[in-house]
């Protein structure tokens, strides 16, 4: 098959979406498919892949209480037109599909012989966007041949506003690169209890709350707590201004860190913490922690559930109660017996969301299409 994966998230922009549409392609690729990912430039000094078709450039826009990307430019539908034709796709996959602007515009740029399957990747409660424009989406939608969403918090969001059938395709993780046997990074292991977040500092992702357990977390633990903080946003420059009483305890602003070094950081981490307060559709950085062997503590909020079962391969918390955080990862820090259950059940989890069993999901899917093309084209010339 020829395969386009348009998304408005990639390399070096990370998350979710950029790390779905980077091993998909990928192992597509492995398995023989032509494949090219069509995407935004960022700082206009990418590297060169000859896989990647950039067009556009990135802005940044508050959707949902994070920052989202759109691709700005001229004669975008013209451009995306231009490829799909030269390129000659039997399929493309458009993440985020109604979303301006590059998945919104592939909709309309290609041709009516190109099969399109979208996923759908967000969970909200609402959005108002929807609801302004939900009859012409509804039309643009029309266009998709397959709906995919990444977990049933997603499918339910996106079913209320754009109904149809829908297929769920998890996220996943490279379970060979996040693996307990991954070396920690050696200045952190000096035996303090180190508890690790990932992810953008954006309030949605909620660390203000677990910066307001960690006082207690140390008041209560005989040794020192260290709170390493992976990641970027504007609220770190907030946190950072901020004094912080903190009982002693030490908080770190990592800030981003390279791809090849991420792994580490789960290994030096006696528990991860994720306390996002909403709207995430799935936590690919739950499966990275419990991909790792380490046990996690985690808001209580749907697309978390997507991942972690209660009490068996990590602990919920309500959201937004910071004395409830604290005391999950204050009973992790003194029993070591649980701890160990929720690593070994969490790697066990992690490894049923491998790439390899995601990207097979998606190789069916498109073959699948791309087959109902075949078959419409000769029912048409029998005719």
């Amino acid at each position: 098959m020829r395969i386009a994966i348009v998304t408005q998230s990639y390399y070096p922009k990370p998350g979710g979406v950029t790390e779905v549409a980077h091993h998909t392609a990928e192992l597509l690729m492995e398995k023989g498919h032509y494949v090219k990912i069509i995407t935004t430039r960022y700082n206009g000094r990418e590297p060169e892949d000859e896989n990647v078709i950039r067009i556009g450039r990135n802005l940044l826009v508050p959707v949902n209480g994070a920052w989202v990307n759109v691709t700005a430019g001229i004669g975008l539908t013209k451009r995306l037109a231009r490829i799909f034709d030269e390129e000659n796709f039997d399929i493309i996959q458009t993440h985020c599909a109604l979303v301006p602007t590059l998945p919104l515009l592939t909709l309309k740029a290609a041709r009516m012989d190109q099969k399109i399957v979208g996923t759908f990747h967000a969970a909200a409660e609402k959005n108002l966007a929807y609801r302004i424009f939900q009859k012409t989406l509804n039309k643009r939608a029309q266009r998709l041949d397959r709906r995919i969403a990444v977990s049933e918090s997603a499918m339910r969001f996106a079913a209320r506003y754009f109904p149809g059938e829908y297929q769920i395709i998890p996220n996943g993780i490279d379970c060979s690169r996040f693996k307990p046997s991954n070396e920690p990074i050696d200045r952190y292991k000096d035996g303090s209890f180190n508890i690790l977040y990932v992810g953008r500092m954006d309030k949605r992702k909620g660390v203000s709350f677990l910066l307001r357990a960690i006082p207690s977390i140390q008041k209560s633990l005989k040794k020192k707590v260290r709170l390493i903080l992976v990641g970027e946003g504007k609220l770190r420059r907030m946190f950072c201004k901020r004094p912080l009483s903190m009982n002693g305890a030490e908080v770190i602003f990592v800030g981003r860190v390279p791809p090849e070094e991420l792994p580490r950081y789960y290994r030096t981490a006696d528990i991860f913490c994720s306390p996002a307060i909403g709207q995430e559709s799935f936590g690919i950085v739950l499966l990275e922690a419990m991909a790792s062997g380490t046990p996690v503590v985690a808001s209580d909020i749907s697309g978390y559930r997507n991942v972690i079962t209660a009490e068996k391969d990590g602990l919920l918390v309500p959201p937004k109660d910071s004395q409830a955080l604290a005391e999950a990862i204050i009973r992790l820090a003194r029993d070591d017996e649980l701890k160990s259950t929720l690593a070994s059940a969490g790697r066990e989890k992690a490894l049923t969301f491998d790439w390899h069993i995601v990207v097979d999901m998606f190789e069916n899917i498109f073959l699948e299409t791309v087959e109902s093309k075949v078959q419409e084209k000769t029912a048409y010339q029998v005719v």
